[in-house]
C-alpha cells in the first residue's frame, strides 16, 4: 500500500510524535508498504531527500525559531508536497504538529482523492483554549470538524479523546482506538541494573521519584513541587526531573522560590541511554492538568511501562490515563488536591518491595501488551481493513499494484 505520513518532526528528531512515527513507519515498511514521510529539515546537515530502514523521508522546508512561522511554513509546504505526491491509491496519514495540520493536508489528500487518515495525537485547538483562555481560537473548531468528518479513518489513543472525536459528528464506524507504545528499543531492565547511572547522577541509596519526557503546559507539575516539599524532611526521597519544555522555567523558579534541595534537574537523554535512564526511577510520575483529560493522553505511561516501573498518576478522577493506571494495576493514582495520600502510598511503596514488585510485573506486562511490535501490527491491520474498503467505486490498490497501474 502507498502511505504518506505528515509531521514536523522524526527521525532524527526525538521529540514524543517524531519517535512514534518513526517506530511505525519503518514497521510498516518492513511489512511490504511503500512509506514516504513529510517532515520538516530541523538541522543543517540533514538531507532533503532520503531513504532510511525502507522509509522514503521528504524534508520540505527549515524550521525558523519562531513557533507561529514554523508552523505555517511547513503548513504550506506539506500541503504543496501531499498534492504533489499522493494519488488516488494513496493514504495519507495525517499527525497534529502542528496543531491543526489535519486541516490542510487533509484537504489536500482530499484534492488528491487520496485516502486520508487523522492520527489525533492532541485535539487542538481545545488544548489552545484551555491553556491560554483564548476562546476565540473556537472559530477554528468548525474546519477541523470538517475534515475529521471527512476522513475515512480518525485514530484516538483513548476512549476520552475518541468521544470527543465522535461528539465532532465522525460516525462511530470511522473512529479507532489504537494506544500508543513504548519506543521501540526501550526494554524491561531488573531494578538493580540503574547503580551506574544512579552512581552517575548521585542517587544511589535514593528513592528515586521522576518525571521523565516533555516539561509542557498539558503536564500539571506543580503538583510535584509540593509533594517534594512534602517530603523535604525524609532525605530517602529525590525528585528528578528528565527533560525541557515550556514549564521547564517555572518549574526551575518554583524549586528556588520553596528552597526545595530534593530536587534534580536533568537534561533530555539521548535514544539509546532511554532504559537506562528510565530505570533509574523507583516510580515514575505521569500528570494532566484538569480539564485536559480527554484532550490528550500522555505517551509517558507508555514509556514507563516498557521499562518496567510502577507510576504515580497525578490528575482527574476517572479520566482514561487513572482508568488505565487503577484497572492495571500500575501504580497510585491521586488527584492534585490529594499530596498527602500520595505522599502516603510512595512511603507505603518504598517501604514495602513486594508491593513495588507487583506494580513492576503489572507495569511490564501493560508494556508487552502495548508494545511497538503490536501497535505496528493493529495499524497494518487497520490499513488491510481500509484497503479492502470502496467509496465511490475506488479501492486502495497494493503499493507494486498501484506502480504497475501508474507506469
Amino acid at each position: 500500500m502507498k502511505l504518506i505520513f505528515v509531521n514536523r518532526f522524526y527521525w532524527p528528531e526525538t521529540p514524543a510524535t517524531g519517535q512514534l512515527l518513526t517506530d511505525l513507519a519503518e514497521g510498516l515498511a518492513a511489512r511490504g508498504h511503500a512509506v514516504t514521510v513529510i517532515t520538516a529539515r530541523h538541522r543543517g546537515e540533514a538531507q532533503k531527500e532520503e531513504v532510511r530502514e525502507g522509509v522514503l523521508i521528504r524534508r520540505v522546508c527549515g524550521t525558523p525559531r519562531t513557533k507561529p512561522l514554523a508552523f505555517a511554513l511547513f503548513q504550506l509546504a506539506a500541503l504543496r508536497a501531499v498534492r504533489r505526491h499522493a494519488d488516488r491509491d494513496t493514504v495519507v496519514i495525517v499527525m497534529t504538529d502542528p496543531p491543526l495540520l489535519g486541516i490542510t493536508a487533509a484537504w489536500a489528500a482530499s484534492s488528491r482523492n487520496a485516502f486520508c487518515i487523522q492520527w489525533i495525537q492532541d485535539i487542538y485547538p481545545e488544548i489552545a483554549v484551555q491553556l491560554t483562555r483564548h476562546r476565540w481560537l473556537k472559530v477554528l473548531t468548525g474546519p477541523r470538524n470538517v475534515f475529521w468528518r471527512r476522513a475515512d479513518r480518525c485514530v484516538t489513543l483513548g476512549a476520552d479523546m475518541a468521544a470527543v472525536v465522535r461528539g465532532s459528528g465522525v460516525s462511530p464506524d470511522r473512529v479507532i482506538i489504537q494506544s500508543n507504545w513504548g519506543p521501540a528499543g526501550v526494554e524491561a531492565l531488573p531494578r538493580e541494573s540503574d547503580s551506574a547511572l544512579r552512581h552517575e547522577w548521585g542517587l544511589s541509596g535514593k528513592f528515586v521519584v521522576a518525571y521523565s519526557g516533555n516539561l509542557g503546559r498539558v503536564h500539571d507539575l506543580e503538583p510535584l513541587l509540593e509533594l517534594a516539599e512534602f517530603l523535604r524532611g525524609e532525605p530517602e526521597f529525590i525528585f528528578v526531573f528528565i527533560g525541557s519544555g515550556a514549564g521547564e522555567e517555572d518549574l526551575r523558579q518554583g524549586v528556588t522560590a520553596r528552597g526545595l534541595r530534593n530536587v534534580l534537574f536533568l537534561p533530555p537523554q539521548p535514544r539509546g541511554r532511554l532504559s537506562a535512564s528510565l530505570a533509574v526511577a523507583d516510580v515514575h510520575c505521569v500528570t494532566l492538568l484538569p480539564g485536559c483529560e480527554s484532550l490528550v493522553f500522555p505517551s509517558k505511561l507508555h514509556g514507563v511501562a516498557a521499562v518496567g516501573r510502577p507510576m504515580l498518576f497525578i490528575g482527574p478522577e476517572g479520566c482514561d490515563v487513572a482508568r488505565t493506571v487503577a484497572e492495571n494495576d500500575l501504580g497510585i493514582c491521586t488527584t492534585r488536591g490529594n499530596i498527602t495520600v500520595a505522599a502516603r502510598e510512595l512511603r507505603a511503596v518504598a517501604g514495602d518491595p513486594s508491593r513495588w514488585e507487583r506494580h513492576a510485573t503489572a507495569s511490564r506486562a501493560f508494556g508487552r501488551r502495548h508494545s511497538a511490535i503490536a501497535a505496528i501490527a493493529n495499524w497494518d491491520g487497520l490499513l488491510s481493513a481500509l484497503g479492502e474498503a470502496k467509496g465511490g467505486g475506488r479501492q486502495i490498490l497494493p503499493a507494486s499494484a498501484a506502480t504497475e497501474s501508474s507506469t
